[in-house]
């Protein structure tokens, strides 16, 4: 009989955990060496939590913004104002369900036969790995096959070092007792964006702090734009082109320091500056394991590191900064090692979200793309404020995008800004994945009336255009 291929997994994350299901699936003797606990910052102090929270402050917006459908709350058009929300409350629900995550995913490595040592890993060399214990014993394990899957953490400015109480990192909001009476948000890129958004319709008065001349500065120039409108409309303030030079605590609050010597003040102050990788004590040098001046480590697109053997996937590649990618490269680090079949990662055929009200979903090229010449496409945007359903849910902003290719027509890009756009752009993913047409996608029956109708006439739009 032959001899079972050992796995030694470092980090329990999505790359890590979805990592280990495929190689036990395969037949290989896994562990996973996990510090943190199981599903790391994805499912513990991220997206889990995060979505939670974003899914009460949507709740929150739509019985704010419900007054136009006739709703009336004790005889009273509903306002901002009208509908409160207890923060411990959805804390502890936060804290539960992202609790409750992590043990089903511990249940299940348990089922499929998947060992899960407690510990910090590092690498002694490109095939051991030793797990050192919270009470200080370490453990070597042999391994053919190593997986690095140790995530990020937040990045903290040296001038604002949060302490937990009014500085805070995103891994730090869930304990806080009671709503902030006023938020200065530090950052505008996804994550603050979406602390912004979910805080502003809590209840919060929000101060959204941007050096960059817009919000969401990685993403569609015109679903940014969308936003900040919304922001704004909502009460938010948003300070454009503005740089966070320190931040300060003053007794019962903050003070935000400006480069250009503003001063912005606040109850609490929400640091959501970028990330950086955790590498540092996994003994990567001695391994043979290249980084990026960035500190990420570098990886091909089947995951490989510079080191025979050992493969990283998740935020400590820095490839793409999502548990779908992180999840993907684990999958096909496993693929690969174990000899079975494995397309490599395509990050054209991701599709992302940022989960705002309303959301933006993104997936392939996009119509910066297309503007800076990277690739000659047709493009149509259609305003959500046409589509029938849009009009009775009451629904104005946002807006559906198509790109695809001139002559083909094959669909390779979309944006989608709507309420739950993340389950809306699917129908545009799997285009985007199986190279349709938009003469296929426009053939395609949506139901009437529909969200995913605005898809269809975008893609009736293009035909004439391709």
């Amino acid at each position: 009989m032959e001899p079972m291929t050992r796995v030694v997994i470092v980090g329990g994350g999505p790359g890590g955990y979805e990592a280990a299901l495929v190689a036990a699936q395969l037949g290989a003797e896994v562990t996973v060496v996990d510090r943190d606990g199981l599903g790391g910052s994805a499912v513990l102090t991220d997206c889990v939590p995060s979505k939670t929270l974003i899914a009460t402050a949507e709740a929150m917006t739509a019985a704010a913004e419900s007054g136009g459908l006739g709703v009336r709350i004790a005889g009273d058009t509903p306002t901002a104002g009208l509908v409160t929300v207890d923060l411990g409350v959805v804390n502890q629900r936060v804290k539960r369900l992202a609790a409750a995550q992590s043990t089903d995913i511990a249940a299940r490595l348990e089922r499929e036969g998947v060992r899960v040592v407690r510990g910090a890993g590092s690498l002694e060399s490109s095939s051991v790995v030793v797990a050192e214990s919270p009470d200080g014993t370490r453990t070597r394990f042999d391994a053919d096959v190593v997986l690095i899957a140790t995530g990020a953490r937040p990045r903290v400015v040296p001038g604002a070092e949060p302490d937990g109480e009014r500085i805070l990192s995103w891994e730090q909001v869930y304990d806080l007792p009671a709503l902030p009476e006023r938020l200065v948000v530090v950052g505008s890129g996804v994550t603050g964006a979406e602390f912004a958004s979910g805080y502003n319709a809590l209840g919060s008065d929000v101060v959204l702090v941007s050096s960059r001349d817009r919000v969401l500065p990685g993403e569609d120039a015109d679903a940014a734009a969308v936003l900040e409108a919304v922001f704004r409309r909502r009460g938010m303030t948003v300070l454009d082109r503005s740089r966070a030079a320190a931040v300060r605590r003053t007794g019962d609050g903050v003070v935000v320091e400006l480069v250009d010597g503003r001063r912005v003040e606040g109850s609490h102050a929400l640091m959501a500056v970028g990330s950086l990788p955790n590498t540092e004590g996994l003994g990567l040098d001695a391994a043979g394991v290249r980084r990026h001046d960035s500190g990420h480590i570098e990886v091909d697109r089947v995951s490989r590191t510079s080191a025979r053997g050992v493969y990283a996937a998740g935020d400590v590649t820095g490839v793409l900064m999502l548990a779908s990618v992180a999840a993907m490269q684990g999958r096909i680090a496993m693929w690969h090692a174990m000899g079975d079949t494995v397309h490599p990662l395509d990050l054209k055929s991701v599709s992302s979200n940022v989960f705002t009200d309303p959301e933006i979903a993104t997936v392939g090229y996009t119509e910066l793309d297309a503007t800076e010449g990277r690739i000659d496409a047709r493009i149509v945007k259609l305003p959500l404020a046409t589509n029938a359903r849009a009009k009775m849910m009451d629904l104005h902003d946002g807006f559906v995008k198509l790109v695809c290719r001139p002559g083909t027509g094959i669909v390779v890009g979309g944006v989608v800004v709507a309420p739950k756009a993340s389950e809306l752009v699917f129908a545009v993913s799997v285009a985007v994945d199986h190279r349709l047409t938009v003469d296929q996608l426009a053939e395609t029956f949506t139901v009437y009336p529909s969200m995913t109708g605005s898809i269809a006439e975008a893609a009736r739009q293009l035909h004439l255009r391709t």
